[in-house]
């Protein structure tokens, strides 16, 4: 071999290695702000340009350190939020309380004008049932089968949560019992499979997040693996049969630690009026 063989060679292995590792190594920390207006048609007007925050499937674990999410959170709080909203799967590693102890102190940092509203996810479950609802009622965000009505003057909306849809039960219509006829109501569901399941409860928007947005998404083919029956329910805002969805594609990985074309983000939702499109 000569040395332009020996060079272009070279090149060609670095060229290899570092498409390799992008997935890997450089897309998967770079977290994404990204900015969603979602229509509520039973909005009350004086919410018009509420702004929540959804942050989801953090993972801490094999990859995902306690600085980066640290640093989410940092992140979160500084967008000034009306209301930060957590749906589930903090931790990755399974039949452990050490992730648990890691990652809820951080999560206890987060702060909001009207509030910080939790629920679990599966992996929280998977990690141990017990320490993740300790430190869910703990960290005083526990919203899992029950609602609250934030104000604003005479109107109000509310925001319940139900349990894991894998691992616990949804009790969609329990978290809401409370709520009046009438009310504009936010459910936090961490599997968006929660919407096509038995409730009676009218709900205005489901915030989720479990899909991670498939991590691989390949152009003009889709995301690779969807752990969701409705394969619909990828990323992003969805009209179902029942209600508005929106799924987050979140911060951390789960099967493999990988992303491409699917960037981790920090979703900014701003809710809009009926009223106001009109």
């Amino acid at each position: 071999m000569n040395r332009r063989q020996f060079l272009k060679l070279t090149l060609y292995g670095g060229v290899v290695s570092l498409v390799a590792s992008y997935p890997i190594f450089i897309e998967r920390n770079l977290v994404q702000i990204n900015r969603y207006k979602v229509p509520i048609d039973d909005l009350p007007e004086a919410f018009h340009g509420f702004r929540l925050v959804p942050l989801t499937d953090l993972h801490l674990g094999f990859m995902v350190s306690e600085s980066f999410i640290e640093g989410v959170v940092k992140k979160a709080k500084e967008l000034n939020p009306d209301v930060i909203v957590c749906t589930g799967d903090y931790v990755h590693a399974k039949n452990t309380k050490a992730e648990i102890n890691k990652v809820w102190p951080i999560l206890s940092k987060l702060e909001a004008k009207y509030g910080v509203f939790s629920v679990l996810g599966n992996h929280d479950h998977w990690a141990d049932s017990e320490s993740s609802l300790n430190w869910l009622e703990r960290s005083g965000q526990n919203i899992r089968h029950q609602c609250k009505a934030i104000y604003k003057g005479k109107d109000r909306i509310i925001i319940g949560g139900c349990g894991d849809y894998w691992e616990d039960e949804l009790n969609i219509d329990k978290a809401f019992s409370s709520s009046d006829e009438g009310d504009c109501r936010i459910l936090l569901a961490h599997n968006p499979d929660s919407v096509d399941t038995k409730y009676k409860t009218p709900l205005s928007l489901v915030l989720s997040g479990h899909t991670h947005g498939g991590q691989v998404v390949i152009p003009f083919y889709g995301p690779l693996v969807l752990p969701v029956q409705n394969k619909r329910y990828s990323s992003g805002l969805i009209e179902t049969q029942n209600t508005k969805l929106f799924i987050s594609r979140g911060i951390g990985w789960a099967i493999y630690p990988v992303r491409f074309n699917c960037y981790p983000e920090i979703a900014v939702l701003e809710l809009i009026s009926k009223k106001s499109l009109a």
